[in-house]
């Protein structure tokens, strides 16, 4: 028992006080934290929605938007396939009842036509084998293609997980503090943001789909069949942006979204409108040149979320790049649209289903309870522990102080937020960090019974209580790592801090007490011990 190595005493002293130093900027608002030199650590824990207000929203995803994007996909997919050579003539493509059906002109050439479409109705999806779309030829010379349950699923399901990719990117772009963005069930979202008073912004962005493409306008189109909503072959009518007339363009975009690099807010170096710059990669840059080279003098509509946004004429060919979008915007409407591009389009549709405010007052209010908890709780413990087992009691104590201080400074590290029922778990680790001490002082006093000596009582005492200790706290681990995996929002932030805790207290009720217990009895060589 005496024999405890000076290095590994300086180890766990040093390793402790810098537990110590990291727990403190927990302690210390943000805006102070940010005062300080860049060589100090500034983690630290930051307070989740419960505690200190803000936003609630649940977002619903339009899934069966996704169907339909998968045969419109499908269909450029198609047309570009059979331009390929060795060249394939084909009829329109149309789309009718989900499915997507074409005609081959030359019935000779419906083999060649099979093999090509092969590659695209997928190999099979997950485990099930099942292909992505169903192929079929009626009348010998047209294809069927209809997609399967199994394909619509998966596109669903990669949707989704994009969905709550680009939302966690937007809301980021706002500059706003550690939000939780978590799906629930198969198609809604659930976004958290602490400290966002006024959530109107934040739904508006959220909202807007930011599908981008520069389609080139359908000038032979009749104003009285736009009227109606009729356009030329290979062209569709568009809504104008601020009540506009509708528009024809061409249904093929020269331009999509998924060539975009950068968009930003900006303003017009003439008028001083606000607008929205947009940066296009090398093949968006390529392929823009190439347009406007070849179509000088013609409009082309600026489109965002199948609105034009404006219909500028091409004067001449540009080559850089980029392009400005205007169209009587706000400092404000142009900045959200410059995220939600830079950001990325959502693959589905999402509408708010239900919000909620918490106001900083309530956050306060539970803040206020669970300190109140927590040093009853402490004092509680303390109490108990010296008045039972006196010296090993106060041993007990410093470990209970120091493994707060360790789950604080763990927590800061990580950057995690804390919860309302975080401070339950919170508690509930004080409550029961000092387990090990009461499993090791009662062994040491039934070794005392038996007649051992001081030495060997607390030595039995430490090793035959150690096994007992590591196959109750592996039980509760077990039940956090669950906890974990399977639960979301306030149960994961459960799971964490009693996760982190049990660790910690482990550490703190075993290793630290025996380091102290074992300095004074080489210092001191007691004949009794009060336990």
């Amino acid at each position: 028992m005496l024999n405890f190595p000076r290095w590994k005493v300086l180890t766990i002293s040093a390793f402790l006080a810098v537990m110590v130093l990291l727990a403190v900027p927990s302690f210390v608002p943000k805006n102070v934290r940010d005062t300080w030199p860049s060589w100090v650590p500034k983690a630290g824990i930051n307070l989740g929605l419960d505690l200190a207000g803000g936003s609630y929203l649940l977002l619903e995803a339009e899934t069966k938007d996704v169907a339909q994007a998968r045969l419109e996909q499908m269909r450029e997919q198609v047309r570009s396939e059979m331009r390929r050579d060795p060249r394939i003539e084909i009829g329109d493509i149309s789309i009718q009842g989900g499915k997507l059906s074409f005609m081959v002109r030359d019935a000779a050439k419906v083999d060649a036509a099979r093999e090509k479409l092969l590659p695209l109705i997928g190999s099979g999806v997950g485990t099930t084998g099942q292909r992505d779309w169903d192929l079929s030829v009626v009348d010998s010379s047209r294809f069927v293609l209809t997609p399967t349950g199994a394909g619509v699923n998966q596109a669903i399901e990669t949707a989704m997980n994009d969905a709550r990719e680009v939302v966690d990117r937007r809301i980021n772009a706002l500059g706003t503090l550690e939000p939780t963005v978590v799906r629930e069930g198969d198609n809604r979202i659930v976004v958290q943001v602490p400290g966002l008073k006024d959530p109107t912004a934040l739904k508006n962005l959220l909202g807007k789909t930011a599908k981008l493409a520069f389609h080139l306008v359908d000038t032979t189109a009749n104003p009285a069949d736009l009227a109606r909503g009729v356009a030329p072959a290979g062209s569709i009518v568009l809504p104008y942006a601020e009540g506009g007339s509708p528009i024809a363009v061409q249904r093929t975009a020269m331009i999509t979204g998924d060539m975009l690099v950068d968009a930003s807010q900006s303003f017009d170096p003439q008028s001083g409108a606000p607008g929205v710059t947009l940066q296009l990669d090398g093949a968006g840059s390529r392929r823009f040149a190439k347009v406007t080279q070849e179509n000088s003098g013609k409009p082309f509509a600026i489109v965002v979320d199948n609105v034009v946004i404006s219909a500028p004429r091409i004067n001449e060919p540009i080559l850089g790049g980029s392009a400005v979008i205007n169209g009587g915007f706000t400092v404000e409407s142009a900045n959200q649209l410059a995220i939600s591009l830079r950001s990325g389009k959502l693959p589905v549709d999402l509408k708010v289903v239900q919000e909620s405010t918490v106001s900083p007052e309530l956050g306060a209010d539970s803040i206020r309870a669970g300190i109140t908890a927590s040093i009853i709780a402490i004092v509680a413990v303390i109490a108990f522990m010296v008045l039972t087992y006196g010296r090993f009691g106060i041993y007990a104590t410093f470990a209970v102080t120091l493994n707060v201080l360790v789950i604080l400074a763990v927590m800061g590290m990580l950057t995690a937020t804390l919860t309302l029922p975080g401070i339950a778990g919170f508690v509930l680790t004080i409550g029961t960090a000092v387990d090990a001490n009461v499993l090791i002082n009662e062994r040491i006093r039934e070794e005392r019974r038996r007649g051992r000596s001081i030495m060997q009582s607390v030595e039995l005492g430490y090793k035959e209580a150690s096994r007992t200790i590591f196959e109750a706290n592996v039980t509760h681990a077990i039940a956090g790592v669950i906890m974990l995996i399977l639960g979301s929002g306030p149960v994961r932030g459960f799971a964490v801090v009693l996760l982190i805790g049990i660790a910690s207290s482990v550490f703190t009720a075993v290793v630290f007490t025996r380091m102290l217990v074992t300095l004074w009895l080489r210092r001191n060589r007691p004949t009794e011990i009060n336990i």
